[in-house]
Order: C-alpha cells, then structure tokens, then sequence
C-alpha cells in the first residue's frame, strides 16, 4: 500500500537526532522524499544512509538565516518543493534565570525559535500558492509546566514556539495549510539520557504516571497523524504527548 507521501517532500530539522532521525523514518515510509536537516557532519550523513534512498542530509545551521536560505533553495531544486515541514531543531539549557548567561539565552532562542521562523517564512508562500501543506513544530511540556527540569531559556523558546505556531496557522488556515504543534515531555533523546543525572531520571520517572519515558518513534506517531490527509480540518493545535504527567 502506498503511503500518503509519495511523490511529496518532507522537510525535517534536528535530523540528526533521535526524535528527528525517528521522523524522518517515518516519513521515507509514507513515501516523501526527506530532506534530513542538521549540523554539518558525520553523524547527519550516518542518520541519512540508514533512513534509507528516499533520504537525502543538508548540512547547515538553522540559527543563520543565509544558511538556511541557501539550503531551502538546495532542497527544493534536488527534491521539489516542500510539502511539510517539521521544525524540530532543538537544544537544551538547563540553567534557571540567574545562571543563564545573555549568551547562553541567546542561542538557545536562535535554534530554537528563529530557526523555526526563518524555514516557515521560506515554506509558507509555497505552500500557500499551491493551497496545500503541513507545518509541524515541536514544542515542550516545559511551556506549560515551567520547566521542571528544563532551564528558563529552554521554556520560554518553546512558549515562543507554541505562540509561532498559533500566528502561522491563523495565517495559513485559508489556504489549505495547516500548522500544529507537538508537546513531548522526557524523550528518550541525549537530553534525558545524557544531560540529566540518574538522580534527576528516577526522581522524574516517579512523576510520570504511565511509569517510562517516551519513545521517539511514538513522537514520530504523532508527527504522522497531523501529515494524514484526514488532519486537514485540525490546525493550530498543541498535542500533548506527557505520560500522563499533566493534563489541561
């Protein structure tokens, strides 16, 4: 059965990691093309031969917007034209208010948030004239709850991008395009495995109900059901994906 990608083209940043290489995954299934986006390097290259022929890594950093407009133009003359985007880039500060240093807020805010910004303005036109598109953001539990472990620059890049993608999906909706969002809290991803401690893993593993933490393949889930052609009528919607550790 053919999935309901073929003959589109997925766009996925953070490509590299668990949660954007799952995604990616998951789209060569359903047929796109997957422009795989991350960091130029070994690794990325790694992530995109083992996603398979359908794949194909961009290396360039999201934060800068020469790159990222150099590289959409290279996407969309190798693969054709973008037909969703799924802003995953991402990284973590787990610093509070008085250790963040303006520095350290500073890049957190231009991965996690500009970059969202820079691809969607140079995606939306497109998918706009041709009145068809997705539009995907990962945002956090940590806009919601504060950040229980997560920093102050973390929390509030990802309320920034709950706020992203409220604006573009009031803008979009009348053209066919739809724009949510996705709010995991604790992948399974190095920012639980490796930059929390033992400690701080047990102490939150008590405070999910369902016991575990999320499987990047079960975040990819849910970036395919906001690309299922039966999404169409759901935009500028935050899904929650949390174990059961809060609910709203």
């Amino acid at each position: 059965m053919e999935g309901f990608g073929k003959g589109k083209t997925a766009l996925v940043t953070g490509a590299a990691g668990a949660m954007g290489f799952a995604t990616a995954r998951m789209l060569a299934e359903e047929g796109y093309k997957v422009a795989m986006a991350d960091l130029p390097g070994e690794r990325l290259g790694k992530a995109a031969a083992a996603t398979g022929p359908a794949a194909r890594g961009f290396g360039f950093d999201v934060s800068d917007p020469r790159q990222v407009e150099a590289a959409f133009a290279d996407i969309e003359s190798a693969l054709g034209p973008v037909d969703a985007l799924i802003n995953n880039a991402g990284i973590l500060s787990n610093n509070k208010a008085a250790e963040t240093t303006p520095e350290e807020w500073r890049e957190v805010m231009s991965v996690n948030i500009d970059g969202a910004f820079y691809l969607a303005r140079l995606a939306l036109p497109g998918m706009k004239r041709r009145r068809a598109g997705r539009i995907v953001n990962t945002c956090s539990l940590a806009m919601k709850s504060g950040g229980i472990t997560a920093g102050t620059a973390y929390t509030a890049s990802k309320g920034a991008m709950a706020a992203l993608t409220f604006s573009l999906a009031r803008e979009a909706a009348a053209f066919g395009v739809t724009v949510n969002g996705i709010a995991p809290a604790h992948v399974r991803t190095p920012m639980v495995t490796e930059q929390l401690t033992e400690e701080q893993r047990q102490a939150l593993l008590r405070q999910i109900p369902v016991g575990r933490f999320c499987e990047p393949e079960e975040f990819a889930h849910c970036v395919r059901f906001f690309l299922s052609p039966l999404s169409g009528f759901i935009t500028g919607e935050i899904l929650d994906i949390n174990g059961g550790l809060q609910f709203d």
